[in-house]
C-alpha cells in the first residue's frame, strides 16, 4: 500500500482560502482602523512613574510548587496549606529622604 503523500491538491486549496480569509480579515481591520482614525492593535497606556511605586510596595515572593508570584506587606513568607517553598524576589523600594 503506498503511502498518502503529505499534501495533497485539497489541503492547498484549503490552506489557500484560509489564508485569504485571513488576509481579507487583516484588510478590514486596517480599514476600520483608518476609518476611525485609530492606529495598530489597542495596547494597555503604561503606568506612571508613581503608580509603579505604589504597584511594588510590598514584598514579592514566589513559590515553585504553586508556579505563581504572591506580593505581601510584611517581610514574612506567606502562609498557606501546602510546602513552605516561597522564595523572596525583591523587597519594596527604600524610600528616599
Amino acid at each position: 500500500m503506498a503511502a498518502r503523500p503529505a499534501m495533497y491538491r485539497g489541503d492547498r486549496r484549503r490552506k489557500e482560502v484560509a489564508r485569504k480569509a485571513k488576509q481579507d480579515a487583516k484588510r478590514q481591520r486596517r480599514l476600520e482602523r483608518k476609518e476611525s482614525g485609530a492606529s495598530g492593535p489597542e495596547i494597555e497606556e503604561l503606568p506612571d512613574a508613581t503608580q509603579q511605586a505604589e504597584a511594588s510596595s510590598g514584598y514579592v515572593w514566589f513559590s515553585p510548587s504553586r508556579n505563581r508570584t504572591l506580593t505581601t506587606a510584611t517581610a514574612a513568607p506567606p502562609a498557606s496549606d501546602g510546602p513552605g517553598d516561597w522564595i523572596l524576589l525583591s523587597e519594596p523600594p527604600k524610600p528616599t529622604a
